[in-house]
């Protein structure tokens, strides 16, 4: 399913993927560092905003990814090596991310990165990656409408968040839809979607507002929603301007009673940031929550709690990003190498998986994104997220929507 991508390299990874049937395990890939005495290392990228409006998302997405490196570590690590890792702080600004991203794979010849939230600053590094032939996990859930040979996608395409939250909404009875999101590519492609999706049902797009990521007013857009008087509200913002929103609308005693919220970038992070009690009843969509009962989700949050604090929370950007580590590392060892040719071979070939806290997933080779499961939630009063929803097995990966028909006749396009 999905378009398959083309890139320069392509020629090499055939090769590579020849070489690696027969290949013994080898080390060679090791960087020369050492942490400590007789450790032989690779190095990897970690690639997020500590600074800016997107830092309240972005940490927890660091810190998982921290975690799996440092129980990989403990067990041995990956092909006999210790993972290190170099941090660069996207600052929440895309030509940042983009600059920072040339640095870790030129200068200091990273080949490996996991990192990025913002469509905006994924696809500002998506070039540089693709042009060094270098490889990035990006963790979170987006817009789909693009595939690169050099990126995997561990996070949820639309039809595995959007599509679903949208059909779920419209089987409880939604029917008038107000779309309020931040000013970049990936609210856009969502509404873009949305919009196709409600018209194809038959139902009305009441409204339709963007927001800069900065802005801390929403005065003006709360008066259009209740001037439009929506049924819910399709939040795609991201960032403090949840913050901003939410707290506002709380001002004037609007709940989910008097305006559903389904939003597609709060987790347990966001609801910790803004207040349960703000938040209580409305809805999200993800493919994993805290509250996830699987028996690796157990040991998952337990380990992330006793590594970070018993107040912290687990949430799926940072579950995506801690899987992206897992995932990384079978490639390698199915390559026997941590060269990215070989490594992308691998994945390619199919057959990558991880036995993760929202269940198994698997790297789809053809697309680079993974088939997952999906789960719709709601807000407790404890500032934890419960799925009142979830599909029946893990759904196949569509970024491009060209199963949907509706989609196909809208001819929705990619936004750059």
């Amino acid at each position: 399913m999905g378009r398959k991508f083309v890139t320069g390299s392509m020629v090499k990874r055939a090769a590579a993927a020849a070489l690696s049937a027969v290949m013994i395990l080898a080390v060679s890939g090791c960087a020369s560092v050492k942490p400590t005495e007789g450790d032989a290392v690779v190095k990897v990228g970690l690639l997020h905003s500590m600074t800016g409006s997107m830092a309240i998302s972005e940490q927890a997405v660091l810190d998982a990814e921290k975690l799996a490196i440092s129980e990989i570590n403990a067990a041995g690590g990956v092909l006999g090596c210790q993972i290190v890792y170099q941090e660069e702080d996207g600052a929440s600004d895309p030509s940042t991310f983009a600059a920072k991203a040339e640095k870790l794979v030129d200068q200091d010849g990273i080949s490996t990165v996991f990192g990025c939230w913002t469509s905006s600053s994924r696809k500002a590094v998506k070039s540089i990656f693709e042009d060094y032939d270098a490889l990035l996990f990006y963790p979170v859930q987006y817009e789909g409408m693009e595939s690169s040979g050099n990126i995997v996608y561990t996070g949820a395409a639309p039809n595995q968040q959007i599509v679903p939250a949208i059909e779920y909404l419209i089987g409880e009875g939604y029917t008038k839809f107000f779309l309020l999101g931040s000013d970049y590519v990936f609210p856009r492609t969502a509404n873009m979607i949305i919009n196709a999706q409600v018209k194809a049902a038959g139902l009305e797009v009441v409204g339709e507002e963007y927001a800069d990521m900065t802005q801390t007013d929403f005065a003006a857009i709360i008066a259009k929603i209740e001037e439009a008087q929506p049924d819910v509200i399709i939040n795609t913002l991201n960032g403090t301007g949840n913050v901003s929103f939410f707290k506002q609308m709380a001002e004037k005693n609007y709940t989910s009673d008097t305006y559903m919220t389904m939003s597609f970038s709060i987790a347990e992070e966001e609801v910790a940031a803004i207040g349960a009690d703000i938040l209580k009843g409305h809805m999200v969509s993800w493919n994993y929550y805290q509250t996830t009962d699987t028996p690796r989700n157990k040991e998952f949050v337990a380990a992330y709690k006793k590594a970070y604090g018993d107040a912290r929370v687990t949430s799926d950007p940072a579950e995506a990003a801690y899987d992206a580590v897992y995932l990384w590392k079978a490639a390698c060892e199915k390559a026997g190498s941590f060269e990215v040719d070989q490594v992308l071979a691998a994945i390619e070939a199919g057959g990558i998986s991880f036995d993760a806290p929202e269940g198994t997933v698997s790297i789809t080779g053809s697309n680079h994104h993974l088939v997952k499961p999906v789960r719709i939630g709601a807000v407790g009063e404890d500032g934890l997220i419960y799925e009142v929803y979830a599909t029946d097995a893990p759904v196949e990966p569509d970024p491009y929507l060209e199963t949907y028909d509706w989609a196909v006749a809208a001819g929705i396009k990619p936004l750059e």
